[in-house]
């Protein structure tokens, strides 16, 4: 009887788990994300997804993942344009410095940028941190320049499909 017990709890624990796995939620966290019909930037649209939409993964293909909607959509998104976590704060295409919002919040967790910042330079911290090691003041004139650069989301597009980046690059040996 005991035995039994113990089976049955570990069985439990193993579905609890196949479930969780088979639901991991994931949030749109780039703008322009788009649902695929097929794991590559190519393929045709099934859906425009904003920032912070979540989506439960259906299938993994590498660096495509196969999800499912809240509406019930199913199709591909890349997986550079989603996060683990939700999103903490939108972030709009004018505020995203030399990448626009595109290339912000997507994996990694990054403070909103806006203009001011970017004309200003530096935060107080870097700019303490480049003091307290020497960097030379033309690195950082050099830095105030990319900082201050913008590029539109039409620009970013092409330049990632130029030059075969994110989802825009060639699969190695799975899906694209």
């Amino acid at each position: 009887m005991r035995m039994a017990r113990s089976i049955a709890a570990v069985l439990a624990l193993l579905l609890a788990a196949s479930v969780a796995i088979a639901e991991e939620k994931r949030w749109v966290s780039s703008e322009g994300t788009a649902l695929k019909a097929e794991a590559s930037a190519t393929s045709e649209n099934i859906a425009d997804m904003q920032i912070g939409t979540a989506v439960t993964v259906v299938e993994s293909g590498g660096r495509w993942l196969k999800v499912k909607t809240a509406a019930g959509k199913e199709g591909w998104v890349y997986a550079g344009r989603v996060s683990d976590t939700p999103p903490v704060a939108e972030v709009s295409a004018d505020d995203g410095g030399l990448f626009g919002a595109t290339m912000q919040k997507s994996q990694i967790s990054t403070a909103k940028a806006d203009s001011a910042r970017s004309i200003r330079g530096l935060s107080p911290e870097a700019d303490q941190y480049a003091k307290d090691r020497g960097t030379p003041e033309v690195y950082k004139k050099s830095l105030d320049v990319v900082l201050a650069r913008k590029v539109s989301a039409n620009e970013l597009k092409a330049f990632l499909k130029e030059g075969k980046i994110g989802e825009y690059a060639q699969a190695q040996g799975g899906k694209k």
